[in-house]
């Protein structure tokens, strides 16, 4: 039940109710689950899904049939193997050997993770790892290959950075743009990967998505890039830093200084710049979404990409992401999800929408403000590209494009003017039909016609003053008249 807080809200925001509401009732999903066909260690992977994701398990629940499985458990997979990562009480000589050999592990028949710290959220998946092993042999062996292959590489480069210290908040941390595309790129990069070559192998999306490798790259970049610049607050709280050095070192001189409120101007144009980084995908997110076959496909990619876009606008030039976490309100989140879940056009509708807001927003006295406005510039360029706003006029009906279609439409007009022929007559023959039936039961019932007309005739000999006419013409009546005055 919302809140008393909540009501207030909505009361004053009723744009925003209005969106949940039309989601609630109108979304039907385009595929649903059949949880009578499913195994006991299949549900629990579903109940894993559901308590590790919050913005992917609805759109995973209504993909295909023939994907869905295939989808949960390589979320689950990389789900398990991130918990593990993300541990810090796990020590490093314990962490780094199961990081490179998760893509062996998931293979071993009973293998279960019971030494995480008793705060990490994930635990449970890890200490029921089993149930998620057994559901993965039963994968078609082209789905497990690819699973297998992008969780030994996504593996390895975790590894690689917890290795080396990269994210203790009292180190540089990432130091450059490049170190931070590529953590991007081992932990959402190769997962765009692997769910485009999962659809492309059950022929939901164009296997030309495999040639070009730098859209799917960017679909897994830009909402990793954008989970960073939202979480930034929460990660420095958790010690850990993925803002590259080659970027903030340009505005402060040490990393803590961005969270100082003398430094509000600094941050902010330490923040744009970032956000700029994100921004430069946003075409290729679109391009990646052209190639999409299948409806449920399109929305599970497209859903994310729309939230990503909004939550840009929502970090841009907002000082509250140095100080707590930023989100969109649930109401622009149902909104999102209901034109996200049509066509490509309604999709780069909402692109043009935000980054024109982005635009809008963006400071002249901040250093990116030029690069923000080419960014932003190059995504409407691309919608306008494949979807032009402005069409020039055309009337068929003057300028026919060939003899056939002048043939056609002169055929059409023909058609339409004898049907408003059938039309008209249809309707005077019903009325002259029922009146005729009108007539005849009201005869037989014993009305007097006669009365009727001779009554009609004489309002219409007042009206048109006729009535003296009439009155000369009629026989005299010379029987004396009858006074009863007397009586």
């Amino acid at each position: 039940m919302p809140g008393v807080k909540d009501l207030a809200y909505y009361a004053v925001h009723p744009t925003q109710l209005r969106s949940i509401i039309q989601w609630k009732v109108w979304h039907n999903p385009v595929h649903e689950r059949d949880e009578s066909k499913e195994s006991e260690s299949l549900k629990r992977c579903f109940h894993f899904l559901a308590q590790t994701s919050r913005s992917f398990v609805a759109v995973i629940l209504e993909l295909h049939p023939d994907i869905l499985v295939s989808v949960a458990i390589f979320y689950l997979v990389l789900r398990g193997l991130d918990t593990i990562e993300d541990d810090m009480t796990i020590p490093l000589a314990k962490k780094e050997p199961i990081l490179r050999d998760f893509h062996n592990i998931i293979e071993q028949d009973g293998w279960t993770f019971t030494e995480n710290g008793p705060n990490e959220k994930d635990r449970q998946l890890c200490v029921e790892f089993n149930v998620v092993i057994e559901e993965y042999k039963k994968l078609k062996p082209t789905h497990q290959a690819i699973i297998k292959d992008i969780t030994k590489r996504m593996g390895n480069g975790m590894a690689d950075y917890v290795k080396n210290a990269e994210f203790g908040i009292d180190d540089n941390g990432v130091n450059t743009v490049k170190d931070y595309e590529q953590y991007c790129h081992y932990v959402a990069g190769l997962v765009g990967e692997g769910c485009t070559r999962l659809f492309v192998e059950e022929g939901k999306a164009n296997p030309a998505l495999l040639k070009r490798t730098e859209l799917h790259e960017s679909m897994g970049q830009f909402l990793q890039q954008v989970n960073i610049i939202r979480d930034i607050k929460e990660d420095f709280d958790d010690k850990r830093r993925f803002w590259p050095k080659e970027i903030w070192s340009k505005h402060v001189d040490n990393f803590e200084d961005l969270f100082k409120p003398e430094n509000k101007d600094k941050a902010l144009a330490c923040s744009s710049e970032m956000i700029l980084t994100a921004l430069r995908r946003a075409d290729d997110c679109l391009f990646f979404l052209a190639g999409i076959k299948e409806q449920s496909v399109f929305n599970f990619c497209a859903i994310p990409q729309s939230m990503a876009i909004a939550t840009l606008d929502a970090c841009f030039q907002n000082h509250d992401i140095f100080k707590r976490n930023v989100k969109i309100t649930k109401g622009d989140a149902c909104q999102l999800m209901l034109e996200s879940t049509q066509n490509l056009q309604l999709v780069c509708e909402v692109f043009k929408r935000y980054t024109r807001k982005i635009h809008k927003k963006s400071n002249p006295h901040d250093p990116n403000f030029l690069q923000i406005s080419i960014a932003c510039g190059k995504t409407e360029q691309f919608i306008e590209s494949i979807f032009p706003s402005q069409k020039p006029p055309v009337d068929e009906k003057k300028n026919p494009t060939n003899v056939e279609e002048a043939a056609r439409l002169k055929k059409e007009a023909e058609e339409s003017k004898w049907e408003t022929i059938y039309m008209i007559s249809a309707v005077i023959g019903t009325v002259v039909f029922i009146s005729g039936i009108m007539l005849v039961v009201a005869w037989f019932a014993g009305a007097r016609f006669d009365i009727a007309l001779g009554q009609a005739k004489e309002q219409l000999g007042q009206l048109f003053g006729s009535s003296g006419s009439i009155n000369a013409s009629a026989p005299l009546d010379t029987k004396p008249s009858t006074d009863h005055s007397e009586l």
